[in-house]
């Protein structure tokens, strides 16, 4: 169990989650630069050094996913000085992962599938209760890996799922990866969680920063 304190409101505050709400910001950072180098469909060398350099500056994020993945990649593409082609494909796929893919053209998608595909969230997104609340986690996240992010509802009184049941009163969706859930690797949990919902359960889809916007001060 991690270092906590507590804040105003009786719940614990760990440094951890400081950590993880700074990465929070680097991450939204992070998007539109990823976003910027991909738009011309290359990542030349300058791209990565600079991406480097970007991340060397926030060393606390470094622990963090995807901010470690990348950082270990670049630095690896980037010793001997020379980004070859496989090293730049390497990272394109990388970034593109972390954006949410779609197209290196820059256009807009307004195709009917891909607007099938937006997140199922609730809307307004509800208030995020913890004692006793059963909690299924999706997707992957920037508030630190799934052990961590279930042991911070656990401190709070609520309880884990591997997958959406009769009992589940929150799924949250990681902020990172791709949006295009219904083609995704955790996309059956969310389809799930949609069913049980339709079905009149009492079940709220809700995004990784609304749930981390309850964790504490």
């Amino acid at each position: 169990m991690s270092t906590s304190s507590i804040n105003p409101h009786g719940q614990p505050v760990t440094r951890r989650l400081v950590i993880a709400r700074n990465a929070d910001r680097d991450a939204n950072e992070l998007i539109g630069l990823a976003r910027g180098v991909l738009a011309d469909g290359i990542v030349n060398q300058g791209e990565a050094e600079f991406l480097l350099r970007w991340l060397e500056e926030r060393p606390e994020s470094l622990n963090v996913w995807p901010f470690s993945v990348l950082f270990e990649r670049l630095n690896d593409a980037l010793q001997d000085g020379h980004l070859d082609a496989e090293e730049e494909a390497d990272l394109m796929a990388l970034l593109l992962d972390y954006t949410g893919g779609g197209s290196l053209t820059g256009g807009e998608d307004t195709s009917a599938s891909r607007q099938s595909s937006a997140l199922p969230l609730c809307e307004p997104a509800p208030e995020i209760e913890f004692e006793d609340c059963h909690f299924v986690l999706t997707g992957k996240f920037i508030t630190g890996t799934r052990a961590e992010c279930e042991a911070e509802i656990m401190e709070r009184g609520g309880l884990t799922q591997s997958n959406p049941t009769r009992k589940t009163r929150f799924v949250v969706i990681g902020n990172l990866g791709s949006t295009d859930w219904a083609q995704s690797s955790y996309g059956r949990k969310i389809q799930k969680a949609v069913e049980l919902r339709a079905d009149g359960r009492d079940l709220a889809i809700v995004s990784e920063k609304h749930w981390a916007s309850y964790l504490g001060d």
